[in-house]
């Protein structure tokens, strides 16, 4: 599409819209296209979760199946892509502020072609902020026609400025060339978009509906990652518990999913990011049986405060999220639990926030990602009176923090003189001589041994506990 045909996406337009299951499009790359890429260098910048991760997995396989090569760096790129996040202010900052770094690069190399997709294209403030301001892009796409970035591609390299952001989302559409980030460990998508529309949260409009999967995609997916030697699989979506909801004229939910992949020679199935209003008693009964279904949950609570819940738009209560933890706890013993919060929520008290660091101890949370409420444009949040000082938001964010911590390092502390699995990332990221990887609670573990551990389940007897990592001894040969 070009420039002056661009059509607004609307930020109300996914409420409007009624679950249904979505249709499945297999993916054939335009023969047009093949080869555009011959010769030519690109870069691609990700930012954001999980999901946007495995969007940046699809766009470097669609790049280099064009004929695109990984450039050095942005100086020498003959394509520039950036893979944006909206779920908070500072994230989009950073992408603007990249745009303006970078376009010293296109100054000295007219050629070059810089293209943003992802969320914030999503938001039509994002969209003509960069048509108004940032002249150097060329390309703009959002999260649901990401597989028409060859199509895109085509038309900059003809001198055509592509602006095409779609407000529905059209079908799930499958086989998609990627290139994944590991050989040993893989992001999955089991469903895309999400209908909870927390009064805060901007991904409903960035992501859309939910719409599942179907199962034998992802049966399929796995069984070939299994093939293939990898060790782990990381299942995504906005709420997993979710998936299926969506079918019609068949019951297949979350659970029952788990427990097909529990069936597959791969040894380690994780799952994010579940919503506790979904969590099922057959999705802790499936989770309870082990194998490769691993202890660990991340289970997003926001806050504490029954007022602050219902404001958000949640759906549970602090009682219900307590007698769900129990549950979990009492089911799977050992498992690793933590979270994600939000502090200075408009209208927040220092009671409400007494009510968050009371959940807290009560979990026994083994970690968090804790926040700064950030209003997002569109987001009903965002209109909503909020007389709580910036300083005072920030020192209820400190002392959420000391209690995290503390449940943090106790969560490492219990693993002290035990000998635990560790799939092996790599060499640390701080010590080279060291290497990293994961154990099945999602512990951070730091041991020496050979390069050649890189991609396997290895043994290692922790000796030290830290806040956020543990230290160990590889057992050779045991």
């Amino acid at each position: 599409m070009r420039e002056d045909q661009y059509v607004k996406p609307k930020l109300n337009e996914a409420r409007r819209r009624s679950r249904t299951e979505a249709s499945v499009l297999d993916f054939t790359i335009p023969s047009e296209t093949l080869g555009i890429g011959q010769g030519k260098t690109y870069v691609l910048q990700t930012y954001g979760c999980q999901g946007n991760e495995a969007d940046s997995e699809k766009i470097r396989g669609l790049l280099e199946t064009l004929g695109f090569s990984p450039a050095d760096s942005e100086a020498s790129a003959d394509l520039v892509v950036l893979n944006t996040c909206a779920i908070r202010a500072n994230a989009e900052n950073k992408v603007f502020g990249e745009l303006g770094r970078i376009k010293q690069y296109k100054d000295q190399h007219p050629g070059m072609i810089i293209a943003v997709g992802g969320c914030m294209p999503q938001e039509e403030v994002v969209v003509e902020k960069i048509l108004k301001t940032y002249h150097q892009v060329d390309i703009v796409f959002g999260t649901h026609n990401l597989h028409l970035l060859p199509e895109y591609l085509a038309g900059a390299i003809r001198g055509t400025k592509v602006i095409d952001v779609w407000s529905q989302e059209g079908s799930i559409v499958e086989r998609v060339p990627l290139i994944r980030n590991s050989g040993s460990k893989a992001w999955v998508n089991i469903m895309f978009g999400c209908d909870e529309f927390c009064t805060y949260c901007i991904v409903p409009y960035t992501r859309g509906k939910e719409r599942s999967r179907q199962p034998a995609d992802i049966l399929a997916e796995v069984t070939d990652l299994s093939a293939r030697g990898y060790r782990e699989v990381t299942l995504l979506g906005q709420n997993v518990n979710s998936y299926g909801l969506d079918f019609t004229g068949k019951t297949y939910r979350f659970a029952d999913l788990l427990a097909d992949l529990s069936a597959i020679p791969i040894e380690r199935i994780r799952f994010t990011t579940s919503h506790p209003k979904d969590f099922s008693d057959e999705l802790i009964e499936a989770l309870a049986k082990g194998g490769n279904l691993m202890p660990f949950i991340h289970l997003p609570v926001q806050s504490g405060s029954d007022r602050i819940l219902k404001a958000m738009n949640r759906k549970y209560t602090k009682e219900q999220y307590l007698e769900l933890v129990r549950k979990i706890k009492t089911a799977i013993p050992g498992v690793s639990l933590t979270t994600d919060i939000i502090v200075g929520f408009p209208g927040e008290t220092p009671e409400d926030f007494a009510e968050t660091l009371d959940l807290v101890e009560k979990c026994a949370f083994e970690g968090a990602y804790t926040f700064v409420f950030s209003p997002r444009s569109g987001t009903p949040a965002a209109t909503m009176a909020d007389a709580t000082p910036a300083a005072e938001k920030m020192q209820r964010l400190y002392r959420l923090n000391e209690e995290i911590n503390q449940g943090f390092a106790a969560g490492n502390r219990r693993f002290l003189g035990q000998t635990v699995k560790v799939l092996v990332d790599g060499p640390s990221k701080t010590k080279k001589n060291v290497l990293s990887g994961y154990t099945e609670h999602n512990k951070l573990v730091n041991f020496c041994g050979p390069d050649s551990l890189c991609g396997s389940i290895v043994p290692v007897r922790i000796t030290g506990a830290k806040t956020w990592s543990l230290d160990g001894e590889w057992q050779d040969g045991k």
